[in-house]
């Protein structure tokens, strides 16, 4: 159970980290609740990171949002204040905060910015309202902004249950960051935001002929990934990574109306890496609801992998992350 101290109100500071994820959320149950239709599995990134800073203010007379340096309003903010009134919920507190929030990458491009972003919005949110709350309520409170900010939670390589109500469904580390070194090779082709984003592309899921066929195979590839992941085993992380990528494309493809985030770039970029791992090199590619392409390797072959992804026309930058620790008050 949740305690607050409602007098205690007071400004705190959270870091997060966007995460990969090797089986792929895609698709809700619940839109309003964001339960997703299967489970998923992910890897924090080093390197990339959400500072966020909440500062309940009872001065205010509404939320103030500033990313970026910029002042928000419209559908960002309402977002933020949306979620800042469950917290205040949880918290019985009626007093506005004011919420100033940076990334050091890209946001909207398909690099889990959102994930990053309510995780740390979470986790400052609920010290500032003076809430204690374990880290599986921190992950299912997280989920209500974003979805994947539940897996951004804990430490390192992560594991998100549906769950069939709100407080059954979040994430827990399966491993910690030092338990595999890999390397994420994050190949930047476009930084624009998108323009659907995953929550709107989340409620077209159901609309394709091919969304039953992956929800079906979701558990099983859950089982093989953890597995993988608990034993080290990158061949059978890199097959069942990619042909969960694969299928979620596909999904998102047939989808009404067709959401094709891929290029001919981002395509180009896949049978590369895969002519690579052919030649022996370890390496595997997976790309989120966007053009980028993140390009999973083990340490050994990160640097070989990353002066030839450097090489390839039309690559704007290569962001290199490894396995991180979850969100953490600073």
């Amino acid at each position: 159970m949740a305690k607050s101290h409602p007098a205690n109100l007071k400004p705190a500071t959270a870091l997060a980290h966007p995460n990969i994820a090797f089986i792929k959320y895609w698709g809700n149950r619940d839109d309003a609740l964001r339960l997703p239709l299967t489970g998923s599995i992910s890897m924090n990134l080093s390197g990339l990171e959400t500072i966020t800073t909440v500062v309940p203010d009872r001065r205010l007379k509404a939320d103030r949002l500033t990313l970026g340096g910029v002042s928000q309003t419209g559908a960002a903010f309402e977002r933020v204040s949306r979620f800042l009134d469950q917290v205040r919920r949880l918290a019985n507190s009626v007093v506005f905060a004011r919420v100033t929030s940076a990334n050091n990458f890209p946001a909207g491009a398909g690099i889990a910015s959102s994930a990053s972003a309510f995780a740390a919005l979470a986790l400052a949110a609920s010290k500032a309202y003076a809430l204690d709350l374990p880290e599986a309520s921190l992950s299912s409170l997280a989920r209500l902004g974003s979805g994947s900010a539940s897996r951004s939670i804990p430490d390192g390589f992560v594991e998100w249950k549906p769950g069939e109500t709100h407080a059954e469904s979040y994430a827990w580390s399966i491993a910690p960051p030092e338990h595999w070194e890999l390397v994420d090779l994050i190949v930047i082709l476009d930084q624009t935001h998108k323009i659907t984003g995953s929550s709107d592309g989340h409620k077209l899921a159901h609309t394709s002929p091919l969304n039953a066929e992956r929800i079906a195979a979701v558990p099983g590839r859950l089982d093989v990934c953890r597995q993988a992941i608990l034993q080290c085993d990158f061949q059978a992380l890199a097959k069942v990574t990619e042909a969960d990528s694969e299928h979620m494309h596909a999904v998102m493809r047939t989808s009404t109306p067709s959401l094709i985030y891929q290029t001919k770039l981002t395509l180009d970029i896949l049978a590369q890496v895969k002519s690579w791992r052919d030649q022996g090199c370890a390496v595997c590619a997976t790309v989120d609801a966007g053009p980028n392409v993140h390009v999973i390797a083990e340490k050994k072959d990160g640097q070989k992998a990353l002066s030839r992804l450097r090489q390839i026309e039309g690559v704007l930058d290569v962001l290199v992350s490894a396995p991180s620790p979850g969100a953490r008050l600073i």
